[in-house]
């Protein structure tokens, strides 16, 4: 069925007005990972823009499924990946899994309501994101409420919060004084997470503080969708303005990393850290937050 904003889509409820600006985009982090173009360090100009203080909730995407009827990518293909550590043995024996990445398992009936398959429920997880939706998914959410994926610069700029080249959100150690700031994946990757932040799957969408601007789990939790086709090639020497990606690709942008990030093996909870997945590709820690063009009316 065709999909259409039900709700006004002039509404900021729940959003964060960013003033845009020039900022300095990407980095030359020792910790990075030199196929994942995360540099040059570029200078980037945005126009203002909103984006949602926190991911989409088990509760929003529910709403929308209610008023739509939507079907996700992962309902009609019949299966998504879950992490072996969350299920049951009888779903985990027999399950297909990658060779590189043996610790997901393609487990059949996996969807966004039914995170670990058959049997789960998202019922006590009301306020954490929705998790198994493809970028295809959260467009056609996007456009129901009136809004976009942000472009992965509006992204980067969003997660810095204002500052200047840090390595977080909120600075340069990752956890200051002790302190833990984000939901990723503490211990030994990935036999054994201590769940030293408070969590070993995702965490409510408020959960740790936010970053300059307001924002909620800009680091961990969940990956999160951008507008841009995936490229690694970017220019320095140059300011560019609004940018948007390539015009085609085979698969987008996600950015943040997730409560499954690890500094020995995904060190991508980082604000400049970047990877990208097919369009139609779902899992239990990829999610979304919208944006939105700023009205210069209101």
């Amino acid at each position: 069925m065709p999909i259409r904003s039900v709700r006004d889509g002039r509404s900021t409820e729940g959003m964060a007005m960013l003033p845009g600006g020039e900022f300095l985009m990407g980095a030359e982090d020792k910790e990075g990972f030199a196929d994942d173009g995360e540099g040059p360090v570029r200078r980037v100009r945005l126009a203002p823009f909103l984006i949602d203080t926190c991911a989409v909730t088990n509760t929003d995407f529910a709403a929308f499924v209610d008023a739509t009827g939507y079907v996700t990518d992962a309902e009609r293909l019949g299966w998504s990946y879950v992490f072996a550590g969350f299920l049951p043995a009888v779903l985990r024996r027999g399950a297909p899994r990658p060779d590189r990445t043996p610790w997901w398992c393609a487990v059949r009936d996996a969807a966004w309501s039914r995170p670990e398959g058959p049997g789960s429920t998202v019922t006590e997880r009301p306020d954490h994101p929705v998790v198994h939706v493809s970028w295809h998914d959260a467009q056609a959410f996007c456009r129901w409420t009136g809004k976009r994926l942000p472009t992965e610069a509006e992204w980067e700029y969003a997660a810095r919060g204002g500052l200047v080249q840090k390595r977080y959100p909120w600075g340069d150690e990752l956890d200051p004084g002790g302190t833990y700031r984000c939901n990723i994946w503490r211990g030994r990757f990935p036999s054994r997470n201590t769940a030293e932040d408070g969590y070993s799957g995702s965490a409510p969408v408020t959960a740790f503080e936010p970053n300059g601007f307001g924002l909620y789990n800009m680091s961990g939790n969940v990956w999160e969708w951008c507008a841009d086709w995936w490229t690694t090639h970017h220019c320095a020497g140059e300011t560019f303005t609004d940018p948007k990606g390539p015009a085609t690709g085979s698969a987008k942008v996600i950015r943040g990393g997730s409560h499954m990030c690890h500094r020995s093996y995904c060190n991508r909870y980082r604000v400049a850290a970047r990877s990208a997945n097919t369009p139609d590709s779902s899992s239990g820690h990829a999610g979304f937050r919208c944006a939105r063009d700023l009205d210069i009316r209101q």
